[in-house]
């Protein structure tokens, strides 16, 4: 009985303990007042202005249309160089080699001993194609042709000291172009090539002694078909360096028949170090265009 009623004088103290909604709590008389006065305009932000978050990274970025194009623009000039038409790159060191190159030329212009590339006697028609060079021959109902390219055709220079009295410039030897060459014999009734693979010994060019000896040597013989540029690896090549010495003389007369002796070999040095050095100075010349820009 006293359980019970305990009980329901709990519950009706209860709502009286609950805070009142927060739409009835009470306002006081100036705060409704000053509420009410105020203009729906003051309570706006003024025109233009940007909250203080938006403006503190907008001022970072520099502000205006140009401020991201100014991050992400890059530096002219930040390598030392200068601008051009071509959009390369220009550097002190650039006119400095351009420079040099043009000194060069003019020195290896002064040294130039064939302005024109030498004829080769005995009838030979010459063709050149950048560095590879031709020499046709046609000898009853026969067509002989010598091949020779002049890259990597100068041998290297010995590191001679001067000798006592003698300055270092006066040492210098003349750079000679020693090619290999392949000659290609062919006759009208045949449908093969002879060909023959000759080079300049070392200790052979330049060198002079009491019995004249051959100044270049054959080092394969083989049979190509004619007409066609690819070679055949599939056919026969003879090497000569373990050949009988009454066979190479044989072949060594056979192509001194056709014009192919010493006196060939001498001049085609003549020739092939002239183009050498026609090809050196116009290399000179499209390095110095290339560095400068031209």
């Amino acid at each position: 009985m006293l359980l019970t009623q305990a009980l329901r004088v709990a519950a009706a103290l209860r709502p009286a303990l609950r805070p009142p909604p927060r739409s009835l709590l009470p306002l006081s008389s100036s705060s409704i007042s000053s509420f009410s006065s105020a203009s729906p305009r003051a309570l706006l932000p003024p025109p233009g202005a940007a909250p203080p978050l938006a403006r503190s990274l907008w001022q970072l970025g520099g502000g205006g249309g140009g401020g991201r194009t100014a991050l992400l623009r890059p530096r002219r000039g930040s390598a030392g160089g200068v601008s051009c038409g071509c959009g390369g790159l220009h550097t002190e060191g650039d006119k400095a080699f351009a420079q040099f190159l043009t000194d060069e030329i003019k020195e290896e212009k002064k040294i130039q001993k064939h302005k024109s590339l030498p004829k080769v006697s005995g009838g030979w028609e010459l063709e050149v194609h950048g560095t590879e060079a031709k020499l046709v021959r046609k000898v009853a109902g026969e067509k002989i042709t010598v091949t020779f390219n002049i890259n990597n055709s100068i041998p290297p220079s010995a590191d001679d000291e001067p000798q006592e009295g003698q300055k270092a410039d006066e040492q210098e030897p003349d750079l000679t172009s020693t090619p290999n060459f392949v000659v290609e014999v062919i006759k009208d009734d045949t449908k093969q090539t002879l060909v023959l693979d000759c080079h300049y010994p070392e200790d052979e060019v330049g060198s002079e002694g009491e019995e004249e000896s051959d100044i270049f040597t054959i080092r394969e013989v083989s049979f190509q078909p004619t007409g066609e540029s690819d070679w055949k690896d599939t056919n026969y090549t003879l090497n000569t360096d373990s050949l009988d010495w009454a066979l190479y003389d044989h072949l060594m007369d056979f192509l001194a028949d056709r014009g192919v002796d010493n006196t060939f070999a001498d001049e085609l040095i003549e020739l092939s170090t002239a183009l050498e050095h026609q090809e050196y100075i116009k290399f000179l010349e499209d390095l110095k265009s290339f560095v400068k820009c031209q």
